[in-house]
Parts: structure tokens; C-alpha cells; sequence
């Protein structure tokens, strides 16, 4: 029995042994002496930022342009870190750097736990951290997004039409959600959560208009809390999702409510202007029955023949009456109408006609 529980504290201090990571590379052939950064990113919203509160260790290429990370201090399950490679001058070393600003600087993104073995070899012309070699299958996802991100920059850049905006918005975000979903790996998804809700990005309208569509962003929320429910990251995204389905209701509200309401204010419009013209129409004809109703019983006869087109002799005629008494009638018509002439006497009193 004592060989037994011997035995096994000897292979569980040797599996403690063994449980570590390596992460080494080569930036440039006799590149000696580079400052390498190894960093943990918790806030997905810092992927495209340097900061010192990720900062794990650093270490400097030897002769040959290489660098190491290696230990046990890692946490056990996946994360995101970041090498990143500090090609600054001492005396010109400045905050830009730790913002992804400056020129000389250099990073990569990837996934890995505290098992993972990595390599970060040069490629072609000695380009440094832009390939992975690694024992954890999603270490390099990052590059395979980042190959599909600039696709779709390529598709929205072809033509810049609101047209093609929408349709490619709808064609990406399908495509960029199926892919991080296959890769069963959480973080991943959230790589690229990150790049369509990120308010700078064209996407961004977008998004809030999908996030009240589909149910991606709830089930996304599960997944991260089923495999990591202590990360910090996994509050982030569930608070954030959270404040942005708010606002996406919100929208949808005032959407809906807009809907509806334009055709209201719109009929509400007509009505009221339907009602104003019969309005004026009726006051005028109020206002020229009362003017109508000022002259006199001969004058008013005498409108009334004007309103037939009928001459000054054939008024005279009607009435009995001589041309020369039709005329001063009509005078005093129109200094009562204050009016000038016989079509004037026609517009006012067309509703008499």
C-alpha cells in the first residue's frame, strides 16, 4: 500500500514537472539583443493595444536573432497572449509602442495554456511574428481571422455604395460567426466579437441591428460561460452584451415607434390641411355673403346680372332701368367691394354664380 501511494505522489510531482510551457521564435538572423514582451490579454476590448498591466516577462533575442519563453506560471486552460517585439532606440523609447502606434514594434496574437510548446519562426525576407507553429491547434486562429477580416476590407472597399455595405455586412458577419463557432474555442469568437462591434469599425451599425436579430451573442455568452466561467473576459462580454441588446431595443422601439407614427402624423397632416381649406373656403363665402348682403336690392340685381356676363344695355334692359343709372350702380359697387372691374366683382362673388 505505502509503494502503491508512493508511486503516485513520484508521477503526479512528475506530471507537475512536466506541466509547463515553451514559447521561442527568431525574429531576424544576428538581430541580438531586441527586447521581447510576453503578455496576457483579459480585456478582448485591448487586442489592438500594448499595455504594462499585460506585461508577464521580457526577455532579448541572443545572437542569432532568437528569443525563449519557458516556465510553469501559466494558467492551465487557454488564453490570449501576445509576444511582442520592442525595436525602439533606448533614447527614442516612448509611449507609442504601447499603444500598437509605433513603427518599430511588432506583435502577434495567439492562444495557448501553460502545456502549450510554440514556435514563432521568420518567413519569407526574415518577416518576424506573422507565423505559429504550435501543439495547441488554435494558437494560430488569429491569423486565419485576420485572413478573412481582410477579405471582407477587400469587399467593402470595392465599392463604397450603401448598397454594398449592407450586403456585405449581412455576407460577413455570417461568415466570420460560423467560422469562430466551428473552431470550437470561445476566445476566438470573441477575437472577432471584437472587430464587429468595435464602434470605430464600419460594422458597428450593423451590429446593433444584428444583435436584436439573431440569438449568436446569447449563445456565445453560454459557450464562454460553460468553459470559462471565472475569466474576466467572459463578465466583460456578458455585461456587454447585456448594455448593447438594451440599446438595440431601444432602437427597435423608437424604430417601431417611428413606424408607426409618421403615418399618424402624415394623415393627421392631411386632415388638418383639409380642414383649414374648407375652413377658408367657408369664411370667404361667409365674407362675401356679407358684403353681398350690404348693397343694396338694385345693386345686388345688378351683380347678379354681371355674374351672367350680361352688358351694361342688356342689365338696363332687365331692369328697366337707363344705361347711364346701370353704370353709377356699378360705381357704387365697387367703391362698397372696393373693387375695380367686373371680373373682380366675378372672382369675389363666384360662389353666387
Amino acid at each position: 500500500m505505502l509503494r502503491k501511494l508512493f508511486f503516485i505522489i513520484i508521477f503526479l510531482s512528475c506530471s507537475f514537472c512536466f506541466s509547463q510551457y515553451k514559447f521561442k521564435g527568431q525574429i531576424a538572423e544576428q538581430e541580438s539583443g531586441k527586447t521581447i514582451y510576453l503578455s496576457i490579454i483579459e480585456d478582448y476590448r485591448k487586442f489592438g493595444r500594448i499595455s504594462m498591466e499585460q506585461i508577464l516577462k521580457k526577455t532579448t533575442t541572443d545572437s542569432l536573432g532568437y528569443f525563449s519563453f519557458n516556465g510553469n506560471n501559466l494558467i492551465s486552460e487557454n488564453r490570449i497572449y501576445r509576444i511582442h517585439l520592442d525595436d525602439c532606440r533606448e533614447s527614442s523609447s516612448n509611449s507609442e509602442h504601447f499603444f500598437g502606434s509605433c513603427e518599430y514594434s511588432k506583435s502577434i496574437l495567439f492562444i495557448a495554456n501553460n502545456n502549450d510548446t510554440i514556435t514563432f519562426p521568420t518567413s519569407f525576407a526574415n518577416e518576424a511574428l506573422c507565423k505559429i507553429t504550435s501543439t495547441n491547434s488554435n494558437s494560430s486562429t488569429f491569423l486565419d481571422i485576420d485572413v478573412l477580416k481582410e477579405q471582407m476590407a477587400f469587399d467593402f472597399n470595392d465599392f463604397r455604395s450603401d448598397a454594398n455595405r449592407k450586403l456585405n455586412s449581412k455576407k460577413w458577419f455570417s461568415s466570420l460567426q460560423d467560422f469562430g463557432e466551428k473552431l470550437d474555442e470561445p476566445l476566438a469568437e470573441l477575437y472577432i466579437f471584437n472587430f464587429l462591434s468595435d464602434k470605430r469599425n464600419e460594422t458597428y451599425t450593423y451590429y446593433l441591428k444584428d444583435i436584436g436579430k439573431t440569438d449568436y451573442y446569447t449563445k456565445l455568452g453560454e459557450r464562454l460561460n460553460s468553459k470559462y466561467p471565472k475569466a474576466s473576459f467572459t463578465d466583460l462580454y456578458l455585461n456587454e452584451i447585456a448594455i448593447d441588446q438594451q440599446i438595440a431595443d431601444s432602437n427597435s422601439s423608437i424604430s417601431q415607434l417611428w413606424k408607426w407614427f409618421l403615418p399618424l402624423l402624415l394623415a393627421l397632416s392631411i386632415a388638418l390641411n383639409i380642414y383649414f381649406l374648407l375652413r377658408n373656403k367657408q369664411n370667404v363665402k361667409n365674407a362675401d355673403s356679407e358684403a353681398f348682403e350690404k348693397l343694396t336690392e338694385q345693386e345686388q340685381n345688378i351683380v347678379l346680372q354681371i355674374l351672367e356676363n350680361k352688358t351694361n344695355k342688356e342689365i338696363a334692359s332687365i331692369m328697366f332701368i337707363s344705361v347711364s343709372t346701370v353704370k353709377t350702380h356699378i360705381n357704387n359697387v365697387y367703391k362698397k367691394l372696393q373693387v375695380s372691374s367686373r371680373d373682380e366683382i366675378k372672382r369675389r362673388f363666384k360662389s353666387l354664380a
